[in-house]
């Protein structure tokens, strides 16, 4: 009973903002294996996304939505064992990326998406990645990581993004859509390829693709023709993902000293498994996701997986 008493007040109460519009948004998305097992903490170990996005005023004729988003980042790397002592047993090196970026996410009256992102940092010891660990350990009560001094060193990092989206499927009771994604990486610290597809089933109808949370194009003002509606969807999203170079495997190609490096597998198999829904000005998000090994030499072989969890609150 009490389920239904709270599934009823969270219906109720996004219920009240639905015919609202909001043109700004917070977001923290935060990564972490412990979201999936507490007996995990190795490879892509933890990542922090914190951003500001909001709608620009100035926009093309063809456009329905010009969204602009400031972020600042975080990404750590470890190897299968963060306390591992003997360093010949270091299967993939320690890594910190820090970062900011921006981004102009171009919605169109056609049904698609582009998006093109900007982001310049710092892979190393600048990173405070150990520092970052440090504390998450102390948090958890988890025994202090050994080898930070033979991660991957000091580099400037700058890489460019550019991501297109398209609905392809969509049935008539908007309760399920396909939406096929593609993502380009280029940069210091990251350069690969990806395709995939984005496949939603509504607990509500679905939003399309111009005003969803799945796809964060929610945001409205005097000048759009959509509302802020209720949303509540499970996703599946697998992609496949072409690498050419990874600094925080092979290193910086701007410092080629780092202690320990690794060779990438090039070819990597994603997928995504998450539910998204509203709750008054707020949006949650949790997804679990798993990826075949992105390096050579792992001593597990078997792929990683992680959790994420995804905040957003909306302003006016």
């Amino acid at each position: 009973m009490k389920y239904l008493i709270l599934s009823l007040a969270l219906f109720i109460s996004s219920f009240s903002i639905a015919q609202e519009k909001f043109s700004k948004e917070i977001s923290l998305i935060t990564d972490n294996d412990l979201y999936v097992s507490a007996l995990r903490d190795r490879y892509y170990t933890s990542g922090v996304f914190l951003s500001y996005s909001y709608l620009s005023k100035n926009k093309k004729e063809s456009l329905e939505k010009r969204i602009l988003e400031w972020k600042i980042n975080h990404e750590m790397y470890t190897p299968f064992k963060a306390t591992v002592q003997d360093v010949s047993n270091h299967d993939r090196p320690f890594a910190g990326y820090l970062y900011g970026s921006f981004g102009i996410k171009r919605v169109y009256k056609n049904n698609q998406v582009f998006n093109t992102t900007a982001q310049i940092g710092v892979i190393g010891a600048n990173s405070y990645a150990e520092e970052l660990q440090e504390l998450i350990h102390n948090i958890y009560g988890f025994k202090q990581a050994i080898g930070w001094e033979y991660q991957i060193k000091n580099a400037f990092a700058l890489n460019f993004n550019a991501e297109y989206l398209k609905t392809i499927v969509k049935n008539k009771n908007s309760n399920f859509d396909i939406t096929w994604t593609n993502n380009v990486n280029l940069g210091t610290v990251y350069t690969n390829i990806s395709t995939g597809a984005c496949g939603r089933i509504g607990l509500k109808p679905l939003q399309n693709l111009a005003n969803s949370i799945a796809f964060d194009t929610n945001l409205n003002n005097e000048q759009t023709n959509y509302f802020r509606e209720v949303e509540s969807f499970f996703y599946i999203k697998p992609t496949l993902r072409y690498a050419i170079y990874d600094a925080t495997l092979q290193g910086s190609f701007l410092n080629d000293t780092s202690p320990i490096t690794n060779d990438l597998m090039p070819v990597v198999f994603n997928l995504e498994l998450g539910l998204k829904f509203t709750a008054n000005r707020f949006n949650f998000g949790y997804s679990f996701h798993y990826n075949t090994s992105k390096s050579k030499d792992l001593r597990f072989t078997n792929g990683h997986r992680y959790g994420r969890i995804a905040i957003n609150y909306l302003l006016h």
